[in-house]
């Protein structure tokens, strides 16, 4: 019988992925609890004062969270997430989140989930926690 590697599964899933594909989100890096993406801003995805939206910097947080989350191979969905904004972005900026793992328990885990721009200055920092289903 044929091993899967379970992070190659997730790389052709993450490639079918509607929302974040839709977007321009990049998977950079996967591990086991660890995963990085990148997004290039583009103009539409500004709010009225001309900088990136709030809605977009959670997406990829969010994309980031569930891409660590799942590379353990155990399906597992976001209960709770929380972010702080503290610097603005413009169109053009490619934006980097980086998740990981804090704590893996049996049913839950924990990840911090940093967002920054291409000059390496944080842009937001979020905290996830994810329910994984049983193996």
């Amino acid at each position: 019988m044929e091993e899967i590697n379970v992070n190659d599964e997730l790389a052709e899933k993450i490639k079918d992925d509607p929302f974040p594909r839709h977007l321009g989100i990049k998977t950079i890096k996967l591990s086991p609890g660890y995963a990085k993406v990148s997004l290039q801003v583009q103009d539409y995805m500004t709010n009225i004062l001309g900088i990136t939206h709030g809605g977009i910097v959670f997406t990829l947080a969010d994309v980031a969270l569930g891409i660590a989350s799942n590379a353990r191979g155990q399906a597992s969905v976001a209960m709770s997430v929380t972010i702080n904004f503290i610097k603005s972005s413009k169109p053009g900026t490619v934006l980097l989140a980086t998740a990981e793992e804090i704590h893996c328990g049996r049913r839950t885990a924990n990840y911090r989930i940093a967002i920054e721009d291409d000059q390496g200055k944080l842009i937001a920092l979020a905290q996830g926690l994810v329910f994984q289903e049983s193996k």
